[in-house]
This record gives C-alpha cells, sequence and structure tokens, in this order.
C-alpha cells in the first residue's frame, strides 16, 4: 500500500511541475528498489509495508542527522533541502507514538518480561521492536528503555 502511494505522490508531483518534491519521491521510490534487490537473496517473512516502513524510518533518520550537522556548519540552505526532503517521507510514514505512550509500552513489556535491571535491556527492546517497531522511533525508544530499567 505504501508502494503505491508514493508512486502516485510522484505521479502528482510531475504532473504538478514540483521538482522537489519529485526529486524527493525519486529518491525513496530508489531507496525502495535498492531493498527489493537486497531481499531476493534473503528469506525474508516481514509483509511488504513493514519493510518499506523500516527504510522510511532509515531514511528519516538519515535526514534528521543531516539537517543537524548543516546547521551546525552553517549550511542553512542544505538544512533546508534536507527538511523539505524530511517531510515528503514523513508523509509515507504511519503516526508515531508519543513519548508518553511509548513509556506505557515499555513500562508493559518490562512486567510482562520480568525485567528488573539494565542486563534485560536487550530482550526489552527486542520485544519492543517486534510489536511496535513501526510506530515508535526506536533511538528514542533506547533512552526510555534505559530510564526504565535503571
Amino acid at each position: 500500500m505504501i508502494r503505491e502511494t508514493v508512486k502516485a505522490a510522484q505521479i502528482a508531483a510531475m504532473k504538478a511541475g514540483d521538482k522537489d518534491r519529485t526529486a524527493a519521491t525519486r529518491s525513496i521510490l530508489a531507496k525502495i528498489k535498492d531493498k527489493d534487490i537486497e531481499l531476493r537473496t534473503k528469506d525474508d517473512a516481514r509483509d511488504d509495508d513493514t519493510i518499506l516502513i523500516d527504510v522510511l524510518q532509515k531514511m528519516a533518520k538519515q535526514r534528521r542527522e543531516s539537517i543537524d550537522m548543516f546547521e551546525s556548519g552553517g549550511r542553512t540552505e542544505l538544512a533546508a533541502a534536507e527538511k523539505m526532503e524530511l517531510a515528503v517521507i514523513e508523509e509515507f510514514l504511519p503516526a508515531q507514538l508519543s513519548e508518553a505512550e511509548t513509556a506505557a509500552l515499555i513500562d508493559g513489556i518490562k512486567t510482562e518480561l520480568v525485567a528488573d535491571g539494565m542486563k534485560d535491556m536487550g530482550r526489552v527492546m527486542g520485544e519492543l521492536k517486534k510489536r511496535h517497531g513501526t510506530e515508535i522511533d526506536m533511538s528514542k525508544a533506547s533512552a526510555l528503555v534505559k530510564a526504565a530499567l535503571s
């Protein structure tokens, strides 16, 4: 479903003459195609949308890191271009859970797994990613899990 949505957005951007949006959607489709090629040799049982969400989350993370670097280097024009691409990428991602909702999920998993210290962080993170990986920014969740387990 996400794949078709991105393709439709690219066609609409091309018809509207929006060069920036067209470039951003082309970039997304190129990453998707790269992932498809990579998965040809692997036996991945995940559904298509889950795989595509993972690709989009990685792209969004890369854009955020680039924005930080460009802004710290005083390159505001490059940061603005990255922000535009990030906005397009985020349109295709499902809504992310808030910090409070994520903390509640972590507490539930922590209780369920009887996790009581930092030695259980890997188990909690693994279960959280397995259940809610598409809805949560895992880099932010890591800090929340550390706080909950310490």
